[in-house]
């Protein structure tokens, strides 16, 4: 059995840090001071992805259909693959467009004590005739834990809940409370849309690293189960990962990216990249999502291919 333990917080308090995510560097930090030190060097934790508590409706690929309100406050049932993505796209492509989707999906920033914070709440006013006048959109973050040794998990509570994510904690930013988690036995779950499709694209949920000043650190490459004709037209992004006190400047392939896949093993491979694959995975980099093309894509070199984005976005 191959567990892994989602955790869904909510932002109480503005968050100072990575525009994008809470990194999984962080995510480790803030609950590794409440484990033993066997444990917190055993667990393992994704990158955190900002949700906002709004209505949605399931994606066609998911197990589950409806609407739902506030679908992004609390955490589905998961029953296959495709579930465990729901809320690990910053589009967030279960928002109703019958709303104002990308307001609703925009953290309101204001700088606070000089530094630029992402607002634990974002507010917009309503119409005149409206019930209320404004309409309130929380923030939570989604993130999910897996362990080296399987008994380590799952976390309780009172691990989980009250720590704080970002800069400036000791004012009190980036503090959040335990709003839901489960866990999800990896092998129980339904793998069907991945068999028989034509082609297979993976799509980058994280940063891939490929270069790492930490030391020790491997130095990776494009994987060979990447379908690119070179790597020159991969958009690259500076990281940096902080151990004790030391900050280390990391080099990655940018998330949002879309590669092809050129292995005949999808579904293993869709169950490795879930715990990550390459560098520092253990901090959360390296997450890849992998999406069965039962239609032939048109033909595409490796800087098209790098660019094409299906039901992917950077936008936060």
């Amino acid at each position: 059995m191959t567990r892994i333990q989602q955790v869904h917080w909510e932002l109480e308090m503005d968050y100072i840090g990575h525009p994008y995510y809470v990194s999984g560097n962080a995510i480790l930090h803030a609950i590794g001071h409440q484990l033993t030190h066997d444990d917190a060097k055993r667990l393992n934790a994704s990158h955190g992805m900002f949700v906002p508590g709004q209505f949605g409706t399931y994606p066609e690929e998911h197990a589950q259909d409806g609407i739902l309100p506030y679908m992004g406050a609390t955490l589905p049932d998961v029953e296959a693959y495709d579930d465990l993505f729901l809320f690990r796209n910053p589009h967030h492509h279960w928002l109703l467009d019958s709303r104002a989707r990308d307001a609703l999906n925009t953290h309101d920033p204001r700088p606070q004590s000089g530094e630029m914070a992402l607002a634990h709440e974002t507010i917009m006013g309503r119409p005149e005739e409206a019930y209320a006048q404004t309409e309130t959109t929380s923030w939570f973050i989604h993130a999910y834990l897996h362990a080296d040794d399987p008994d380590t998990l799952p976390l309780g509570e009172d691990v989980l809940d009250g720590i704080q994510f970002g800069g400036r904690r000791n004012y009190g930013y980036g503090s959040v409370r335990l709003k839901d988690t489960q866990v999800v036995d990896l092998e129980a779950l339904d793998y069907s849309r991945l068999r028989g499709a034509d082609t297979y694209l993976l799509e980058l949920v994280s940063p891939y690293v490929v270069d790492s000043e930490y030391p020790g650190a491997d130095g990776d490459t494009v994987p060979w189960w990447w379908s690119v004709d070179h790597d020159d037209g991969l958009r690259r992004r500076a990281e940096k990962i902080v151990e004790q006190g030391e900050v280390y400047d990391l080099v990655t392939v940018d998330h949002g990216q879309v590669v092809g896949y050129a292995s005949d093993s999808p579904i293993e491979t869709a169950k490795n990249a879930i715990r990550r694959v390459g560098t520092h995975s253990k901090y959360g980099f390296g997450e890849l999502r992998v999406k069965p093309i039962e239609t032939e894509e048109p033909e595409m070199n490796g800087s098209e291919l790098a660019g094409y984005r299906k039901e992917s976005d950077t936008s936060a």
